[in-house]
């Protein structure tokens, strides 16, 4: 194989990984088993030992890399992030709905039948740590906690580690995108987003309770000291200045805006 076919091979070896990890992640199915998952990425490690100049940021092969940080340097959000304000009675809803419609009076004009006619969807809260992934050209450039809301930290290096956060955007058919509801200029901001511009998504980074129990007993068979709860477990994870002990942690990730 020569420098040509080795681009062209790494290049499609790319190409299938992230489509199948793309099948995993995103629509719970699988078209290959893990073994030749494997096997493909094996191969991939392997020409880009050989050929280190078609080594990119974007490859799956740079999951896991680099030596331990010695810190994290700080970033500056964008746009606040947040925190859930908690509720734990029917008073307290309804005080949240009038402070909702306060804000909302001076940007719009009411809702026919006022701001009570407003629509609501639930979905299940997840206890992790909350994350900001900038994409840069459909590229993963930084990844950061929410710290004060204004400024977080730079986790990239433990982010890339989670299978579930791709490192290059997949840019969708426009008939996907359409089954979804998007309108032909909607869908056209999307792609010229991902091609061209930059994308923040902002979700929560997660420790499965099936995973928290797999850790504690091989921790507690190796002696080592054992995670406190799956929130903790997730935060403490990706705040861990050597990211291969991250990985170790099998953390997921779900967008909750963006």
């Amino acid at each position: 194989m020569d420098k040509k076919q080795a681009q062209e091979r790494i290049k499609k070896l790319k190409e299938e990984i992230n489509h199948h990890r793309y099948l995993y992640h995103v629509l719970d199915r699988q078209e290959i088993s893990d073994a030749a998952l494997d096997s493909l990425k094996n191969e991939l490690f392997r020409l880009e030992q050989e050929y280190p100049e078609f080594i990119t940021s974007d490859s799956p092969t740079q999951r896991i890399g680099g030596a331990a940080l010695g810190k994290f340097e700080k970033v500056e959000h964008s746009v606040p992030m947040f925190s859930l304000f908690d509720a734990f009675s029917p008073e307290d809803m309804r005080d949240w709905e009038i402070r909702l419609q306060k804000i909302l009076t001076p940007l719009s004009p009411p809702l026919k039948g006022g701001y009570g006619g407003l629509k609501y969807y639930c979905e299940l809260k997840m206890d992790g740590l909350a994350v900001s992934l900038v994409y840069e050209n459909g590229i993963l450039v930084t990844g950061a906690t929410r710290g004060n809301g204004k400024i977080g930290e730079d986790i990239t290096q433990s982010i890339k580690t989670i299978e579930a956060i791709p490192l290059k955007l997949l840019l969708p058919e426009n008939k996907e995108l359409e089954k979804i509801g998007f309108n032909a200029e909607k869908i056209q901001a999307i792609r010229q987003a991902v091609e061209e511009g930059g994308i923040e998504a902002r979700g929560e980074a997660i420790m499965t309770t099936k995973v928290f129990n797999e850790l504690n007993k091989k921790y507690k068979k190796e002696g080592r000291p054992l995670l406190a709860n799956p929130r903790n477990g997730a935060a403490g994870s990706l705040r861990q200045l050597d990211p291969k002990i991250t990985a170790e942690r099998k953390l997921d990730f779900y967008v909750l805006s963006n």
